[in-house]
């Protein structure tokens, strides 16, 4: 055997050999009896810890990014956690390139007193994809619970899964869905900007048709904080009605739709190329306190739609 033979096994072999690297490193934390796992209905996957002092940052990172991949959405509960938001940024850089805004990388959710912008409010957050307004797009949301809101105060994270939605809904209505662009403007302290997006588009890394919506308010929601401008083209005017009608109807059917209501000390990875997410209205004055950062995907994913 020659030494050109030797290396072209060596090359050939070394791709399986990192499958089935990555497969086992899933499959001992699956089958760690440190841990209790169970599928959450209709998706994800959440990884209980059985005993006291085990920390999140003891799960190796490269088998649970394998696990949010396939699942989507991966929750911790019972880990000990991190106790500021300079320890949550650390150990997200384990996962990727952290999306960096203005105010570091750890946004604080926390109803603020009098808001300018409905993320602060106590108000619903429609479903919306996380970084569509942004020269980069992230992969992965990680939310850490800070203090929760209550079990009878609403505030959930609501999520959908939008490959599901697809390849569940007739064709022809997604044939409709798809003829659809939507154009998006949206204002706030942290930009100014527009994206523009077909409703049904690819996913960027494997090509799976996935959803990219930004679900508009009720018309006669004076309550919400900001409203983002929105457009969508490409039907008549009654066809962009039933497009938005059977596209939500699907988005918020129970076989897609994840409403996670949050434990205090949480930590919840979602699959942002993937899914929509938004929140349920919660009691105002609950003590409600999450904490999020975004991890771009490696390459980061420029923002196709992006205008300015």
């Amino acid at each position: 055997m020659t030494a050109e033979h030797v290396t072209a096994e060596h090359d050939a072999d070394t791709p399986r050999t990192a499958a089935a690297d990555a497969a086992t490193a899933v499959d001992d934390v699956l089958t760690d009896l440190r841990y209790g796992v169970a599928p959450i209905e209709p998706f994800g996957l959440a990884i209980q810890a059985l005993e006291p002092g085990l920390h999140v940052r003891d799960l190796p990172v490269a088998p649970l990014r394998s696990l949010v991949r396939e699942h989507h959405l991966v929750l911790l509960r019972d880990f000990d956690s991190f106790d500021g938001p300079d320890e949550l940024s650390a150990y997200c850089e384990r996962w990727g390139e952290p999306s960096v805004w203005p105010f570091g990388t750890v946004l604080e959710l926390v109803e603020q007193e009098k808001p300018e912008d409905h993320i602060f409010d106590s108000s619903y957050m429609p479903m919306h994809w996380d970084g569509m307004y942004r020269e980069q797009i992230p992969e992965f949301q990680v939310f850490q619970c800070v203090n929760a809101p209550g079990a009878e105060n609403g505030g959930e994270t609501t999520f959908s899964h939008t490959t599901a939605v697809l390849e569940r809904t007739d064709p022809r209505t997604v044939g409709r869905w798809s003829q659809v662009t939507g154009t998006y403007h949206r204002a706030m302290e942290f930009y100014n900007s527009v994206t523009v997006s077909p409703i049904v588009t690819a996913h960027p890394v494997h090509g799976a048709p996935v959803i990219r919506y930004n679900e508009p308010t009720a018309a006669d929601d004076a309550g919400f904080v900001n409203h983002p401008d929105l457009q969508f083209t490409g039907l008549p005017d009654d066809g962009i009605a039933e497009m938005h009608r059977s596209l939500r109807a699907a988005l918020y059917d129970p076989a897609h739709f994840y409403a996670h209501s949050w434990r205090t000390g949480d930590m919840v990875f979602a699959d942002n190329y993937t899914l929509l997410h938004g929140r349920n209205a919660f009691t105002s004055g609950a003590p409600r306190h999450l904490r999020r950062v975004q991890v771009l995907g490696t390459p980061a994913l420029d923002n196709p739609g992006l205008v300015r």
